[in-house]
C-alpha cells in the first residue's frame, strides 16, 4: 500500500486526459475530441458487455490513441505542407478506399507547391505521389512504435501497449503497419477506431451521418458485430456529444482502481511527456530535459525551497508540450516567418497552459510552464506579464529556455557557442527583458565563470521569500498569495513560517514593519 507522503496528488487518468488534449492539437482535431471518443467508446464497450480489464484498455486507448502523433511530422510537413490540416482531413477518410486518399494527397501536394511554375509543380506532385506510400507506411509504423515506448514509460498495462502497436489495423486486413486481419486485431483497437470515427462524423453531419458511415465501413474498418450494435444504439451512445463532456465525467468513467501517481512515477511521466513534445522537430530533441535540469540547478543556486525546485524542474519538462499544436512546417522553416506564422508560434505557450489547465495540480505547473517566453519588460508572450508579476521561478525558466535554445541549432541559424549564448543573455538583461539574478544563476549552472557576489537579501531571505513577504505586507490572504504566485496554500504557509523564523517576528504586522525597514516593498 502506498504511503500518502509518496502521492503526487495527480491521478494517472487526469494526466492521460490532459495528454489527450495535446494529441487533439497534434492531430488537427478540435480540443476534447479524444475525451468525446472515450465517452463513446466506453458506452459502446458496455453495450457489448466487455469485461472490466478490456474496458480499462478501451478507456486509456481512446485517450492515448495518438500519443505517438509527433513522430515523423517533420517529413510529413516537408512533403504535404501543414501536417495538422492533412491529419484533420485524413481523419474523415476511409484509408481502405485508395481513391479518397489519392484525391486528398493530390490536393495537398498541389497546395504545398503552389508557388512553383506549372511544369515544376507537375513534376513535384508526381514525385510526391511516388514518395507518399513509403512515407505513410513509415509514419504509421513510427507512430505505433513511439506510442508503445511512451506508454511503457508511463507505466501503462502491457495489454494496452499491445493495442498501441495496432493503431491503424483494420478488420479487413487492409490496415497498417502489419496488415492484421479479423480476430488478429485486438477488439479494443477496432472499438476505439469506430468510436473516434463516429465522433468525427457526428460533428460533420450529425447522428445520421455517423450511423451511415459506420454501416458503410462495417466489415471493412470495423468488426461487423460492433458496427451493428453501434447502429442499434447510436442515439444512446452519441447522446450529449453536442455538449462538451465535462472533465469530471470523463474521469468518472475510469474503470477499476484509481490510484494517484507517486512522486517518482509523476517525474518519470513528465520526462516521457518532455520527449513527446521534443520529438516534434529534429531541432528540439532533448531540449525540454535540458531546460529542466538547467532551471532546477539555477533554482537551487537562487535559494528556492526544494518543493519549488521540484515544481520548476517539472515545469521545465512540460513547458513545450504546446508545440504539438503548431505545424512542423513552421518549426522547420529556414526563412523568415510571416506575421501569421509568428502568431501560430506565439500560441504554443497558450496551448501548454490549455493542455494542463483542467486538473488543479497540473494547472499550477502549467501556469509556470507557459510563462517561459514572458519577459521582464512585458514584451514576451502569450500573457505579456512583466516585472514583479513574474515569480523568481518564472524568471529562471525563461532564462533557462533562452540559453538552452541558443546553444541548439535551429533551421534559420547554427547553434551559438556557450560564450555567444552567455553574451546574448547578458544583452537581454541590459535591455530589461531577462532578470539579472536569474541569468546569473543560469550561467553559473551552465559552467560559466560569473562574479560570486549576488544581491544579498536581509536575514538571508530568498527571492521567493521576499515575494511572499511583499504580498503578506500588503494584506493578501494565503489563498490570494497562492493564486498570484501559482503555489499551493500549504507551500505559502511554509514560506511564511520560514520568513517569520528568519526575521524573528510572529505576526503579519511585525513582518510588514521589517519589510518597510529594509526597503523591500
Amino acid at each position: 500500500m502506498r504511503s500518502r507522503a509518496a502521492d503526487s496528488g495527480v491521478r494517472l487518468a487526469e494526466l492521460m486526459a490532459a495528454l489527450s488534449i495535446a494529441t487533439d492539437l497534434g492531430m488537427g482535431q478540435p480540443l476534447e475530441s479524444a475525451l468525446c471518443s472515450c465517452v463513446v467508446a466506453m458506452r459502446l464497450g458496455e453495450a457489448l458487455n466487455l469485461d472490466g480489464e478490456t474496458l480499462r484498455d478501451v478507456y486509456y486507448h481512446a485517450l492515448l490513441r495518438y500519443i505517438g502523433c509527433n513522430a515523423d511530422t517533420y517529413a510529413l510537413a516537408a512533403l504535404l505542407g501543414d501536417e495538422l490540416a492533412v491529419r484533420r482531413d485524413f481523419a474523415a477518410l476511409d484509408p481502405g478506399r485508395p481513391p479518397e486518399v489519392l484525391g486528398m494527397a493530390m490536393h495537398y501536394l498541389r497546395q504545398a507547391n503552389a508557388g512553383d511554375p506549372t511544369y515544376r509543380m507537375a513534376a513535384l506532385v508526381a514525385r510526391g505521389l511516388l514518395t507518399l506510400p513509403r512515407l505513410m507506411k513509415e509514419s504509421f509504423a513510427g507512430h505505433c512504435e513511439v506510442a508503445q515506448r511512451l506508454a511503457g514509460r508511463l507505466g501503462l498495462a502491457e495489454s494496452l501497449i499491445v493495442c498501441l502497436g495496432q493503431l491503424y489495423e483494420r478488420w479487413d486486413g487492409k490496415g497498417q503497419p502489419r496488415g492484421l486481419k479479423g480476430e488478429e486485431v485486438a477488439p479494443t483497437v477496432l472499438l476505439v477506431t469506430l468510436a473516434q470515427d463516429a465522433v468525427i462524423w457526428t460533428r460533420i453531419g450529425g447522428l445520421d451521418a455517423a450511423v451511415a458511415t459506420v454501416r458503410k465501413r462495417s466489415g471493412g474498418a470495423y468488426h461487423p458485430q460492433m458496427a451493428e450494435r453501434f447502429c442499434e444504439q447510436a442515439p444512446t451512445i452519441l447522446a450529449g456529444l453536442d455538449e462538451e463532456p465535462t472533465w469530471e465525467s470523463v474521469l468518472a468513467l475510469e474503470p477499476g482502481k484509481r490510484d494517484s501517481l507517486t512522486h517518482d512515477e509523476f517525474d518519470r511521466s513528465c520526462e516521457a511527456l518532455a520527449d513527446f513534445a521534443d520529438i516534434k522537430s529534429p531541432y528540439t530533441l532533448g531540449h525540454s530535459p535540458g531546460v529542466a535540469a538547467l532551471a532546477a540547478g539555477a533554482g537551487r543556486r537562487c535559494g528556492l525551497l526544494e518543493a519549488d525546485v521540484t515544481d520548476l524542474r517539472r515545469a521545465g519538462l512540460l513547458h513545450d508540450i504546446g508545440r504539438v499544436g503548431v505545424s512542423a512546417g513552421i518549426w522547420g522553416k529556414e526563412g523568415t516567418l510571416s506575421e501569421r506564422e509568428w502568431e501560430q508560434v506565439r500560441l504554443h505557450t497558450y496551448y501548454t497552459d490549455r493542455v494542463l489547465a483542467r486538473s488543479a495540480p497540473l494547472a499550477r505547473l502549467g501556469a509556470l510552464a507557459s510563462q517561459h517566453h514572458e519577459r521582464m519588460n512585458g514584451s514576451g508572450y502569450h500573457r505579456g506579464i512583466s516585472g514583479q508579476a513574474l515569480s523568481p521561478a518564472a524568471r529562471i525558466l525563461a532564462a533557462a529556455d533562452a540559453y538552452h535554445a541558443m546553444t541548439e541549432p535551429r533551421p534559420h541559424r547554427p547553434a551559438l557557442s556557450p560564450e555567444e549564448a552567455a553574451e546574448q543573455l547578458r544583452r537581454e538583461v541590459r535591455t530589461g527583458r531577462l532578470d539579472g539574478d536569474a541569468v546569473h544563476a543560469i550561467l553559473a549552472e551552465a559552467g560559466h565563470r560569473v562574479p560570486r557576489a549576488r544581491r544579498e537579501r536581509p536575514a538571508g531571505l530568498s527571492e521567493r521569500e521576499v515575494e511572499v513577504l511583499r504580498l503578506l505586507a500588503r494584506g493578501l490572504s494565503n489563498r490570494d498569495m497562492a493564486e498570484q504566485l501559482y503555489l499551493s496554500r500549504d507551500t505559502v504557509k511554509h514560506h511564511i513560517q520560514h520568513i517569520y523564523d528568519k526575521i524573528d517576528v510572529s505576526t503579519r504586522a511585525g513582518a510588514t514593519l521589517f519589510a518597510m525597514e529594509n526597503a523591500l516593498l
